[in-house]
């Protein structure tokens, strides 16, 4: 197996690593991950592309601690994701979630489903709402708060669904198809604010997606087929 290298900013400090990763489902009938390595720095914006099936939701997951894997070691921030003692922590604070489908509750406000994680994480009222409302202003979404989600474009969901992401100050940003579901132009729009928020807040990407355009606008781009990575292509 060969790991692909991070491309190391100033300090070199690595912040996610995959070493010789396996993982199938249906008792091993379906492999999914075949020996995947790889490294992320610190700062770096990181695109895995490939074609449906070929494992790049997965490997999001194992880094996100909703999945373990068969074999080989996830890392983040230098502790095995998998092996954990403070898996909560990880989940809370360092790392944040942009699902495809954006795993929002639709009865709720905009407002509500924000807020969800800085009150699981402990977060004071005042302090969560403050850092929402810095969220909605940089997002174009304060006059959307009181709304309910079921009432938002997909193009406001999106936006509403990286907020929630960022509402604990994760330095670590895992996005699973974030633009899937849009049109063009909106895809476009929502692209450019995850870019400029990751600048801005300092923040690693890691990004599954199926958009080349989009991919080619990030550090790297790995790419991926049947479960492996195979290449290795920078800007």
């Amino acid at each position: 197996m060969k790991i692909a290298p991070a491309q190391k900013n100033g300090n070199g400090r690595l912040v996610l690593r995959a070493e010789d990763v396996w993982k199938s489902y249906d008792e091993g009938t379906i492999a999914v991950l075949r020996g995947v390595g790889f490294e992320v720095a610190e700062g770096e914006t990181v695109a895995l592309c490939g074609p449906s099936g070929c494992g790049k939701s997965t490997l999001l997951h194992l880094f996100g601690g909703l999945d373990e894997p068969d074999r080989g070691r996830i890392s983040v921030n230098g502790s095995e994701v998998n092996r954990s003692r403070d898996l909560l922590r990880l989940l809370r604070h360092e790392v944040g979630f942009v699902f495809q489908l954006h795993n929002l509750i639709p009865d709720l406000t905009l407002e509500e489903n924000c807020l969800i994680p800085a009150v699981a994480a402990g977060t004071r009222r005042g302090e969560a709402q403050q850092r929402l409302r810095q969220l909605a202003d940089r997002t174009g979404l304060s006059h959307r708060l009181g709304h309910r989600i079921q009432k938002l474009s997909g193009g406001e969901r999106q936006r509403t669904a990286l907020c929630r992401a960022l509402m604990n100050r994760p330095k670590i940003l895992l996005a699973d198809e974030p633009t899937g579901s849009l049109d063009e132009q909106t895809s476009a729009t929502v692209f450019q604010l995850l870019l400029d928020v990751a600048a801005t807040e300092g923040v690693t990407l890691l990004m599954a997606t199926h958009d080349r355009g989009l991919a080619e606008r990030c550090d790297r781009i790995l790419e991926m087929h049947d479960g492996r990575i195979h290449e290795r292509q920078s800007r």
